[in-house]
């Protein structure tokens, strides 16, 4: 039997949300850590590496970024080109001669948090679900607990990996780890920028295939609903 892209993506959906729903506690709480990890390893490992964070700052043109939208006299194009490059807030640290680093958060990384977060969260709660079902319909468990370990293991990779912006260190991207080596030459630096992107491509392709995988295996398992919830 073939079957059609749409009835395909529809089950998968359909496994991803049944998992969700029985597992919300494990969805919330893996994409709330990941979001927050996110955010705070960047700070926690230059307050180590260069010098401890004095000051939070929160852009304060975000007042008036509502009046900005609402602008007639701006083009769609050119908000969607501001929005995409909008600081939302800071972390600095000073030195005497200025900044000694800073870690910004903006538009696009915010996106890239929350869109990591949730895929992470989804994989768990498929998981934990699947291997509910498993042990519910007394089959082996093996292919289940390689699963959450490739699923552990990806989440580190990429969140050691992911990039962060950066002022105050000669380069505008660097994996989290790398922050750490910020007096490296520049070359070093760039293969550093490279090697986050490439990593961070690779986990969230990785761990998109394996919701859409467990999804699809959650969807086609019956007697979902007879599985106990979180």
């Amino acid at each position: 039997m073939r079957l059609r892209p749409l009835t395909v993506i529809t089950r998968t959906m359909r496994g991803v949300m049944t998992a969700v729903r029985a597992r919300p506690k494990v969805f919330l709480t893996v994409a709330l850590g990941v979001c927050v990890f996110n955010l705070v390893a960047p700070v926690v490992v230059l307050s180590i590496a260069r010098k401890p964070v004095q000051h939070v700052t929160i852009n304060p043109w975000l007042s008036r970024l509502p009046e900005y939208l609402a602008s007639s006299d701006v083009s769609l194009r050119r908000k969607l080109e501001f929005l995409s490059n909008l600081a939302l807030f800071w972390f600095t640290a000073e030195n005497p001669m200025g900044v000694e680093w800073g870690f910004v958060v903006d538009v696009p990384a915010v996106v890239r948090i929350i869109f990591t977060s949730v895929l992470f969260g989804a994989y768990f709660a498929l998981w934990f679900h699947r291997r509910d079902q498993l042990r519910h319909c007394g089959w082996t468990m093996s292919a289940s607990r390689q699963g959450g370990v490739a699923g552990a293991v990806t989440s580190v990779l990429g969140l050691s990996a992911g990039p962060c912006s950066v002022a105050g260190c000669g380069m505008p991207l660097l994996p989290v780890l790398g922050l750490a080596f910020t007096g490296l030459p520049t070359e070093t630096l760039k293969l550093f920028k490279e090697a986050s992107r490439v990593a961070t491509a690779i986990v969230l392709v990785a761990m998109t295939l394996g919701v859409a995988w467990l999804g699809w295996l959650v969807s086609a398992t019956p007697k979902d609903d007879q599985l106990p919830p979180a």
